[in-house]
């Protein structure tokens, strides 16, 4: 297939996946986001991982989001290796990293079950230089939990959380979890020592988006059942980033 028609994908079910968040210089982030949908999604994904979506949070302007994907954690070890000593990121590197004030802020997570994690996707990812096309939004809700409590955290979204989000509208694309296995590649670090649940949510659109708040908040049910619970569990406050898909993003 030529490189104009990049080849229908499926490969957003993984079993371990990075969400990652850049601090970047501002100004900088249209600059790395070219960068990045030009020459790092094909390579990478040639080293056998998967990159699932990436994003401009509304709420940060100098903020670059994504997410990447691995089979476990050994091939995850192989695939960075292979790309990061490779060619396209010895090209790019130093025009990757100008745009950066930090990128540490990364959690290590997979799938709090089997089922739960990003379903297959079967697209046709738009070629580079793809128009930057109005697309849904996905919302990554970022919960703290107390050390080894996420199991039962996990059980109780899918009971009592999950079907208040699908009744107000928003359709749930992953529940995941801290990976606890240690960072097997300590070139790029990763918060270490949380216990978090990051669910990931999408809509048509912002005005989608807002209209699902508002009918949660209308909601008595949710405010005093739910939300309650959910903040009895947590040690801080959790964190909501509403992430607009770039042009080539596989998500929404």
């Amino acid at each position: 297939m030529s490189e104009s028609m990049p080849q229908a994908t499926d490969d957003t079910s993984k079993s371990i996946i990075e969400l990652r968040r850049y601090r970047l210089h501002p100004g900088a982030r249209e600059t790395l986001i070219d960068l990045f949908d030009r020459e790092f999604i094909e390579s990478q994904e040639a080293q056998g991982m998967s990159v699932i979506g990436q994003f401009r949070d509304l709420d940060d302007p100098n903020s670059f989001v994504w997410l990447r994907g691995f089979d476990d954690m050994p091939s995850r070890a192989a695939a960075l290796n292979a790309f990061y000593t490779g060619p396209v990121w010895a090209a790019h590197r130093d025009e990757a990293n100008g745009t950066m004030v930090n990128s540490d802020n990364v959690l290590l997570l997979r799938p709090a079950s089997p089922d739960v994690g990003f379903a297959p996707v079967r697209v046709t990812r738009p070629a580079p230089g793809a128009a930057d096309l109005q697309r849904g939004l996905v919302v990554a809700t970022i919960c703290y939990l107390a050390p080894r409590t996420e199991d039962e955290f996990a059980g109780f979204f899918e009971a009592v959380v999950k079907p208040h989000l699908e009744q107000a509208s928003a359709t749930v694309l992953a529940a995941l979890v801290t990976e606890r296995n240690p960072n097997t590649f300590p070139r790029l670090p990763v918060r270490e020592g949380e216990t978090v649940f990051v669910w990931f949510s999408s809509f048509p659109s912002l005005a989608a988006y807002e209209t699902h708040v508002a009918e949660l908040a209308r909601s008595e049910t949710w405010a005093t059942e739910v939300v309650s619970q959910m903040e009895r569990r947590m040690w801080r406050q959790s964190e909501v980033s509403r992430l607009a898909p770039t042009a080539r993003s596989l998500l929404p």
